[in-house]
């Protein structure tokens, strides 16, 4: 019987083959006490089993510094070194050790109930790609329960389609020659995508995951066809059913009918020939039909993915997010030279095009280390993180300030400050980065120009932009939090996710009134929120005046064709319309 299960569209394309299913490792981990006697044995076993892990991933490293730049995405490598940061957490072995020794908790049974500990941390982080790190430490637990219990990865083996009865689906696929194979999983670790690249896999489903989540973040960087948080695929999924991954629309079709097939294999191909086209757009210059210029701008987390943004066609980097450099040291903080040796590389790997470095957007709600010492703050969202860490930390703030400057001597770097809200905030800021160059003079060390910007992500910033536009040389709306704080949505709460609403229109009044204010005061507006990367908002953000979108390299391309599509002459009529409408939304789609 043919069914649909729904999930989030994470990576686009059509996929279809038969299921191969990957079990969960902590289903069914025993319970029980032990004797005094065999807590170290319990402590040895748990050890034994991080450390295959950690060689694993060792392995996984070694062979994918054997293989080419377009076989791996640099996501994937940067995923592989936070599972090994969380895989020598202090938090989590010395917690272990907490269960075994003092409660006589088996080994297993210590493991996942630390796991529960320090996930509940994670919960409580208003930042939803690192409240989706929680994912990672799930699937390292999961790898060590399995090297624990002696059993392989699921991925090296894939499992076959094993004598199933012919049915008009197969007559339909021909499965007498080799069928593409869905993977369904409850999750993906990083090293099941290294093995998932190096397979036959053609798609995958996964129970968990969002938007932000590593499953999704590698899908789009190989173009695999995805859908995540599909709850209870992997039980309602059988072995071997036929599965269509609608990575568009976040939809996978279960044992559909030969109709439904028959439309998806077109479809498939409509996508093919689609992504040959959007292919052919890298070297096309973003101007609209009347001549606009568009800048399409990156957005990344680790210095080596500059490479995946110039391959896409990116004419800079509108947001590098630093906070990843500082994040799972135990405590210890990437010193000057370290971070200036990352931001170099991040430059020199733009080849000459601007990179716009955010300082630290971390604190309170996401801990450095395993003090985390903000922890328990009743509302972590509205407490001391970003620029509000940062200035109550001169010496670390000052320690990247000037690793950013010294950066700048190897290309064009904007420096941009996350989270102003008061005029004394920025007047202290500004403060630090003239006495992070003083420090560089007195020192003799060169360092660049760079030009100085604030995110507008919170609605009292957004009202006051003419005190912005004093001290900054441009602006960035932080779309993903503007949401956030206007319309008092937590994203971590999952009974209030639906009313989390780009389209509300006191979202879009903000959105269009700093672009409007920046245009006005001639200083640029750009958009690094997901609402950049979203085609379905590139002709209304045109409308409004935006003229620099920055978006995860993957998207570049597809809202490139919508800007090449685009007549601002006429968006500006229709956007204005939409934005005095008390329900944008039912506007949206009307033709222009």
């Amino acid at each position: 019987m043919t069914f649909a299960i729904h999930g989030l569209p994470v990576a686009r394309g059509i996929a279809i083959g038969r299921a191969v299913l990957v079990a969960s490792s902590r289903l069914d981990v025993a319970h029980y006490f032990i004797e005094p006697t065999q807590v170290a044995a319990e402590i040895n076993r748990v050890r034994d089993g991080r450390d295959a892990v950690i060689a694993e991933i060792h392995r996984l490293q070694t062979s994918i510094g054997q293989m080419g730049p377009k076989d791996t995405p640099h996501e994937l490598a940067a995923l592989l070194e936070v599972h090994l940061m969380l895989l020598q957490d202090e938090q989590l072995t010395q917690g272990v050790k907490h269960w075994i020794k003092d409660r006589l908790y088996n080994a297993e049974w210590a493991l996942t109930s630390q796991l529960e500990v320090v996930g509940r941390q994670f919960d409580e982080m208003e930042d939803e790609y690192l409240r989706e790190r929680k994912s990672d430490l799930e699937q390292i637990t999961e790898r060590i329960l399995r090297a624990m219990r002696g059993i392989s990865s699921p991925l090296i083996q894939p499992l076959g389609r094993g004598g199933r009865k012919a049915s008009q689906q197969d007559l339909l696929l021909d499965d007498t020659v080799d069928v593409p194979l869905i993977l369904v999983a409850h999750d993906l670790s990083p090293a099941d995508m290294l093995q998932f690249k190096q397979s036959i896999f053609a798609g995958f489903i996964t129970d968990v995951g969002g938007k932000t989540s590593h499953t999704a973040i590698v899908a789009r960087s190989l173009d695999i066809p995805a859908v995540v948080g599909a709850r209870l695929s992997s039980q309602l999924i059988r072995q071997d059913d036929w599965v269509i991954v609608d990575g568009d629309a976040g939809v996978a079709v279960i044992d559909p009918s030969p109709i439904i097939l028959a439309e998806y294999g077109f479809k498939q191909r409509q996508g093919e020939l689609a992504r040959g086209r959007l292919a052919r757009l890298r070297h096309t210059p973003a101007v609209t039909l009347d001549g606009q210029k568009v800048e399409l701008l990156a957005n990344i987390e680790m210095p080596d993915d500059a490479a995946a943004a110039v391959q896409a066609g990116a004419m800079g980097v509108g947001l590098f997010r630093s906070e990843f450099l500082f994040m799972g040291r135990h405590g210890k903080l990437p010193n000057e030279e370290e971070q200036y040796q990352a931001y170099r590389r991040a430059i020199e790997g733009m080849q000459g095009l601007p990179v716009t470095i955010r300082t630290v957007d971390i604190g309170a709600d996401k801990p450095l280390d395993d003090t985390a010492r903000d922890i328990g703050h009743l509302n972590p969202a509205l407490g001391l993180r970003a620029i509000r860490w940062s200035l109550s930390e001169p010496a670390m703030f000052l320690t990247q300030l000037r690793a950013i400057l010294r950066a700048a001597v190897h290309g064009p770097v904007h420096l941009l400050i996350p989270m102003l809200v008061h005029a004394s905030e920025i007047r202290q800021t500004m403060s630090l980065i003239d006495h992070a160059r003083v420090q560089l003079d007195n020192r003799g060390v060169s360092y660049g120009h760079v030009k100085i910007g604030a995110m507008i992500e919170i609605p009292a910033a957004a009202l006051t932009l003419k005190v912005f536009l004093k001290y900054f040389d441009f602006l960035s709306i932080g779309t993903n939090d503007l949401i956030q704080y206007t319309l008092a949505i937590d994203r971590a709460d999952e009974s209030v996710a639906h009313l989390y609403d780009p389209l509300h229109p006191a979202v879009l009044r903000l959105v269009a009134s700093t672009i409007e204010e920046g245009r006005l005061q001639g200083k640029t507006v750009s958009v690094c929120g997901e609402m950049a990367g979203d085609i379905s908002l590139t002709k209304l953000l045109l409308g409004f005046g935006l003229r620099s979108f920055s978006m995860h390299p993957a998207q570049i391309l597809a809202v490139k064709q919508e800007v090449l599509r685009a007549d601002t002459s006429k968006l500006t009529p229709w956007a204005q319309a939409i934005l005095a409408d008390d329900e944008p939304a039912r506007r949206l789609n009307q033709r222009v």
